[in-house]
């Protein structure tokens, strides 16, 4: 798993694809995240970019081979093994993006709550916002895997398709990443710290059940 892992992360390198949605979100964290803004608030907004972000980043892992050389990669080492390693190359991926922002926004961020008075305790609020990031890195993989190959073979309809789901996860009552980035925004006007460890838990639950169906159908179906 390891040589696979290390193959799915030096095609990604390679193939530059990944440079279009790290820009935007560098794009859009400039856009959001000012010196001198709440750090909960700002951390909350960082987290809710990322999902998208996550999901798109599957995608191009997913579709980053030709179906030739998939092909010769999953009679190697096993269909399922090798789409395991794609989701495993774009959540790493998105989650040292994430983990760049959180530091970025703890150091341009003033911990404080909306209020500007409330004090909020600045490594406790960073923790707070890495569990946050990690509920929508989980969350987009899940939205990646379920809109791509082998589930979407039509690009026409898989993009379609993953924008409204990445839209549906932030905004839906009920949803991981929702709740995660709520707590943020509301902890922010009370001041107090949250830990969202039920979303983390819900968002690891549904990333690996949208990983297993994947990779199954992906042992099923040729590329």
């Amino acid at each position: 798993m390891t040589a696979l892992l290390r193959y799915e992360a030096a095609l990604l390198l390679r193939s530059q694809r990944w440079l279009p949605p790290v820009i935007l979100y560098a794009a859009f964290l400039a856009v959001g995240v000012q010196a001198g803004q709440p750090v909960l608030d700002s951390l909350g907004y960082a987290a809710a970019g990322l999902l998208p972000v996550a999901a798109w980043l599957v995608r191009i892992c997913v579709t980053g081979e030709p179906p030739a050389a998939r092909a010769v990669v999953a009679a190697a080492a096993g269909p399922a093994r090798a789409h395991l390693a794609c989701l495993l190359v774009a959540a790493a991926t998105a989650t040292v993006l994430g983990t760049a922002a959180v530091v970025l926004v703890s150091l341009v961020g003033v911990p404080v709550g909306t209020d500007h008075r409330t004090r909020v305790p600045l490594l406790p609020a960073a923790g707070a916002g890495l569990l946050a990031v990690l509920v929508c890195v989980l969350l987009g993989t899940a939205v990646g895997a379920l809109t791509a190959w082998p589930l979407l073979r039509s690009t026409g309809r898989a993009v379609p398709a993953l924008l409204l789901a990445a839209l549906l996860a932030l905004v839906v009552t009920g949803s991981p990443a929702q709740a995660a980035v709520e707590g943020l925004v509301t902890g922010s006007q009370s001041g107090k710290v949250p830990l969202p460890l039920l979303p983390l838990a819900a968002a690891a639950l549904l990333t690996a059940g949208a990983t297993a169906l994947a990779c199954a159908l992906t042992a099923r179906r040729a590329p």
